[in-house]
């Protein structure tokens, strides 16, 4: 049983990698790490029921679409050189808490999912609901299908998690936009895991999850032989009515404004802020849907809009949850206090006392290395007991071209105190790894 596996594992840990040749040892090391995270994500990889005898039928329609439920997370850390997954983000995979009753994320993508559905009654139209798509997805699907260059910021390993050169974690649930097009879907929204490389603080987490809306207007493709024209006014009109409407199904009626912006699939593209407790705060980015997208998804010249937002953004403010972290506990202080189709807000617990660590070292200039790469050698060593990562001083020698860099690692754990020693040991063990990745001289 999983118990039994677990144990088996932990009892040949230390003495398979004591065996290993010192060059074959970082790669045991990973391979053990990933047997184990394997066992514990079993229990969440186990097929789960989708949102309705509906969609179970629509599954069946859409071939081209993998489900959740197919993810086999031994597959996602490879040899490929390419491949920079690690058995931290592995273990995450498959806990779905957007589709976990009573869980604040849950409790939003609800709203919302309520809002527009019943929106699109009064339309006359209908909207579809996915939110148990694989996050496995191909790179051309995440990047090129959504018109992202080449030399965009988001394909740099640094941002990104890659299963190899075709395949990588979805960085964002725009990636199935392109697919459900192509399966002849004119209305939908898609909520799911979503994967990047980012930062370690209280609001930066490597897995969050997105909801995505589409709409396309079959009806107001333009006559044959006349001009196309980008940023049809009327889908314009439709999207900002339709997303003011649904802020005020999740935060009452409140102030809001529009604010022009970029995005490279859409074109206008907007944000949407909103006036919530005394300040302004970003909710979504939205806009028309750029032709190029609808062209090669086979919808000719039929215009569209599209919108993305971040639950954990909207739950964080909502629920007052001060710490992303929290939203991955199994605490039951922290559990208890939802419940399906309330908003209610955070009773905060005991909050453990912090522990700082700071790292320091010397890198040349010839060496790839991205404060993203720290944060991910820490999360694979701490988990949810690393607060933040913080750089608090940079500077570069004029004569050896060499950057020293210093961080400050703030370890504190959501449900008890740690010790020193702990503490110690995983700074140690972080040390330890920034030398054999980067080859970094400690200071």
């Amino acid at each position: 049983n999983l118990r039994q596996l677990r144990a088996t594992l932990a009892r040949g840990f230390s003495c398979v990698v004591a065996s290993a040749q010192p060059s074959e040892r970082g790669l045991t090391m990973r391979v053990l790490m990933l047997a184990v995270v394997t066992a514990n994500a079993a229990a969440f990889l186990r097929p789960r029921p989708l949102l309705s005898r509906h969609m179970r039928a629509l599954a069946a329609t859409v071939p081209s679409l993998e489900r959740a439920e197919s993810v086999n997370a031994a597959q996602l850390i490879t040899e490929h050189p390419m491949n920079n997954i690690s058995p931290a983000i592995v273990e995450r995979v498959g806990r779905s808490l957007h589709r976990t009753p009573n869980h604040p994320l849950n409790i939003i993508k609800k709203r919302i999912e309520g809002y527009f559905v019943e929106r699109a009654k009064k339309d006359g139209v209908e909207f579809e609901v996915f939110d148990d798509l694989a996050p496995v997805v191909k790179i051309t699907q995440n990047f090129d299908d959504l018109l992202i260059p080449e030399d965009h910021v988001s394909r740099s390993p640094s941002d990104t998690y890659y299963i190899n050169d075709e395949l990588m974690l979805r960085g964002h649930t725009s990636a199935h936009q392109a697919t459900l097009l192509q399966n002849g879907f004119d209305n939908f929204l898609c909520s799911g895991d979503v994967y990047r490389r980012d930062e370690i603080d209280a609001s930066h987490y490597p897995v969050f999850h997105q909801m995505e809306g589409v709409r396309v207007f079959p009806h107001l493709e333009p006559a044959a032989g006349s001009d196309p024209v980008q940023g049809n006014k009327e889908v314009e009109a439709d999207l900002k009515d339709a997303l003011e409407g649904m802020v005020d199904a999740v935060f009452g009626p409140v102030e809001k404004r529009w604010i022009d912006a970029y995005f490279p699939f859409t074109e206008p593209s907007f944000e949407l802020e909103i006036f919530y407790n005394d300040e302004w705060l970003e909710v979504l980015g939205c806009g028309v849907m750029q032709q190029d997208i609808l062209r090669k998804a086979g919808r000719g010249e039929q215009p569209g809009w599209a919108f993305g937002l971040g639950l954990e953004r909207l739950a964080m403010v909502l629920f007052d949850v001060p710490d992303i972290r929290l939203f991955w506990s199994n605490d039951e202080r922290f559990i208890k206090q939802f419940k399906d189709g309330e908003i209610t807000k955070f009773k905060s617990f005991s909050k453990y006392p912090a522990c700082y660590k700071d790292v320091s070292f010397w890198i040349d200039e010839e060496t790839p290395f991205h404060p993203n790469d720290l944060a991910e050698i820490v999360r694979g060593v701490g988990g949810d007991l690393v607060e933040e990562v913080k750089l608090i001083d940079e500077f570069t020698h004029p004569k050896t071209g060499k950057t020293s860099n210093a961080f400050r690692i703030n370890y504190r754990s959501m449900e008890r105190s740690l010790t020193n020693e702990e503490v110690n040991e995983m700074q140690d063990r972080v040390r330890d790894q920034l030398v054999d990745a980067f080859k970094v001289e400690l200071r």
